[in-house]
C-alpha cells in the first residue's frame, strides 16, 4: 500500500547541473540547479528552472545564454557551495578554484574543470509560478576524454554524475549498469 505524501517536489532521480553565465558586467557566475532535465530531441534542448529573485536569473535573461556544467561525485563540494552563496557577494569560481572557460559558442562561461558541459542558447522562457523555466537549444556538449568510452560515447561510469534527494536534501552518486535501454524491456 502506498502512502501519501501530498504535492511536492520529489521526482527522483533530480539531476545536478551547475549553470553557468555571465552578469551585465562580463563577469562569470555559477548556480546549482535541481530543477532541470532535457526536454526536446530536435531541436536538442535542455530547461532548467530557477526563481527569478537569484542572480543567475537575471543574467539569462540579458545574455539569452548559458551552459549546464555537469560535476562528478567528486566534485560535489564545489557544486553544494555553487547553490549556497549568491553571485551578487561572492565569486563562486575564486571561492570554489574552478576556473571559467569563455564559451566560443555561446554567451556565456562553462567550468573547465566539470567533466561534461552543454553549452545553450536560450530558445524559451516560460513563467512556472515560483520558478521560471528556461529552455535552451544544446549548441554544442563538450565531454573530457578521460568520461569516453572506446567508442566516443560518455560512460556514466567513469562521469559518476550526482544527483540531489529532494526529499533527504542529500547528495548521491548515480548506481550500477542495470541493463541495456530499449533491450531489457523485451525479456518481459
Amino acid at each position: 500500500m502506498k502512502r501519501s505524501l501530498g504535492p511536492d517536489t520529489l521526482a527522483y532521480p533530480t539531476p545536478v547541473f551547475i549553470v553557468g553565465s555571465y552578469d551585465r558586467e562580463g563577469r562569470p557566475n555559477i548556480m546549482a540547479v535541481a530543477w532541470g532535465g532535457l526536454c526536446s530531441s530536435k531541436p536538442p534542448s535542455i530547461a532548467v528552472s530557477m526563481r527569478e529573485a537569484t542572480y543567475t536569473h537575471g543574467n539569462i535573461v540579458h545574455s539569452q545564454a548559458f551552459t549546464v556544467n555537469i560535476p562528478s561525485a567528486g566534485q560535489a563540494k564545489q557544486a553544494d557551495y555553487t547553490g549556497i552563496y549568491s553571485g551578487r557577494k561572492v565569486d563562486k569560481f575564486a571561492a570554489t578554484g574552478l576556473t571559467p572557460v569563455k564559451s566560443d559558442l555561446v554567451n556565456a562561461p562553462y567550468i573547465a574543470e566539470f567533466p561534461l558541459v552543454l553549452e545553450c542558447r536560450l530558445s524559451h522562457t516560460f513563467n512556472l509560478g515560483l520558478h521560471t523555466q528556461f529552455v535552451g537549444e544544446i549548441m554544442d556538449v563538450k565531454a573530457d576524454e578521460a568520461i569516453l568510452d572506446a567508442d566516443g560515447t560518455i560512460s556514466v561510469e567513469k562521469l559518476e554524475p550526482i544527483i540531489f534527494a529532494p526529499g533527504k536534501g542529500a547528495y548521491y552518486r548515480v548506481g550500477a549498469f542495470l541493463g541495456q535501454a530499449f533491450s531489457i524491456g523485451k525479456q518481459v
